[in-house]
């Protein structure tokens, strides 16, 4: 796939800014702060419909406008595709594919597909472990776009049953007196218990078979760039561990330990049961990444993870995704950017930020559309 031309109108620091893009790779530069950055968050947002950097659409759209807007040309093996995203700092998101609005934002998803890597992913190793299921969920809805209608049911589920859980525990310590008060909650509770089952087993089998496919890409990856000397072992801890993985069997072991998690969970007010507490472990050389890896080795680790991202996407969608570097060359040692630069050439369109253009081997600059970023503006 090819992004061809980029529109972005009130969108953060852009009032009306066009790029067309003209080589496999394209380097943006400029000072910080320019918007160099909120381009790569906007092509993000029209892969992903989600922004690592902001969850208000309100922070999305210029302060001075009510409306903002991202459009693109994109080329793909089957045709050419028109998408638009309107953001509005009050009222709804909509999306549209060729001039068309559609009804349900998850029609949106899987039209571009893009691997973004930022310096921020660094704490995908040594954050806590919501990033790292957010970072699995986001490839998850890029290779299976149903994937985020199942977690949006999951979430959904989850904020119920917690509403629930808290009323119980509000009346069991208020209304003693009042025992078919809580009986009643209790009873509704069963109900939740096996919604939170049904929607629960669905997010914990894809994420561990998206890891399975995932982990010795990655591990194979990780072989390479660290010279042979260190092996890579991606591990899914679910909060939630069946026996197998067939349906039936994931299902049973989520009621089980929903009974067994029976008194605690009434007793906090809150689920403690599901895949909203799962965790990723990244070792290397069976020691813990996150606890010793050294800040050397951490790199070595996320570029691995996305460069293993790259190939998958591109297995599983059959074309190429886009990819994101969002200043990060600098953050890499010479062996990383060659192994970076080699494992990219002109097979992924490659879009990359930087404050200046020292980084980059003469070659690389040569074949590299160059274009300036100042104050919201692009020049090239």
């Amino acid at each position: 796939m090819y992004l061809k031309i980029l529109h972005l109108r009130q969108f953060r620091n852009y009032q009306d800014c066009q790029v067309q893009f003209d080589a496999p790779k394209t380097i943006l530069v400029g000072n910080n702060a320019q918007g160099k950055s909120n381009l790569l968050e906007a092509v993000e947002l029209l892969s992903t419909l989600k922004s690592h950097r902001s969850v208000r659409d309100r922070d999305l759209v210029l302060e001075t406008a009510s409306v903002g807007q991202i459009r693109a040309q994109l080329e793909r093996a089957y045709g050419s595709m028109d998408m638009a995203l309107t953001l509005r700092s009050q009222g709804r998101r909509t999306v549209a594919l060729n001039r068309e609005s559609l009804r349900r934002q998850m029609d949106f998803l899987g039209v571009l597909n893009a691997v973004q890597f930022s310096s921020l992913d660094l704490e995908l190793v040594r954050g806590a472990p919501e990033r790292r299921r957010s970072w699995l969920d986001s490839l998850l809805t890029q290779l299976e776009p149903i994937y985020a209608s199942i977690l949006q049911q999951y979430n959904q589920v989850l904020r119920q049953r917690n509403a629930l859980l808290k009323e119980i525990r509000n009346v069991d310590s208020a209304d003693e007196n009042f025992p078919s008060s809580l009986g009643s909650r209790k009873e509704q509770l069963a109900l939740w218990d096996a919604q939170l089952a049904t929607t629960g087993s669905r997010v914990t089998r894809r994420r561990a078979r998206v890891l399975k496919r995932l982990a010795p890409i990655a591990a194979e990856w990780h072989t390479s760039i660290s010279g042979k000397t260190e092996v890579l072992e991606i591990t899914y801890a679910p909060n939630v561990t069946p026996s197998n993985e067939e349906p039936e069997e994931v299902q049973k072991a989520f009621l089980e330990k929903i009974q067994q998690r029976r008194f605690p969970e009434q007793q906090q007010g809150k689920t403690l049961v599901g895949p909203h507490r799962d965790e990723v472990e990244f070792t290397i050389n069976q020691t813990p990444a996150r606890a010793y890896g050294s800040q050397g080795q951490q790199r070595t680790l996320v570029l691995a993870l996305k460069l293993a991202e790259l190939k998958l996407i591109e297995e599983v969608v059959g074309e190429p995704p886009l990819l994101l570097l969002d200043d990060v060359l600098a953050e890499l040692d010479l062996n990383r950017q060659n192994q970076l630069l080699d494992a990219i050439q002109d097979r992924f369109q490659t879009l990359i930020t930087t404050t200046h253009l020292g980084a980059f081997d003469s070659q690389w600059l040569k074949s590299s559309q160059i274009l300036s970023v100042e104050a919201g503006k692009i020049f090239a």
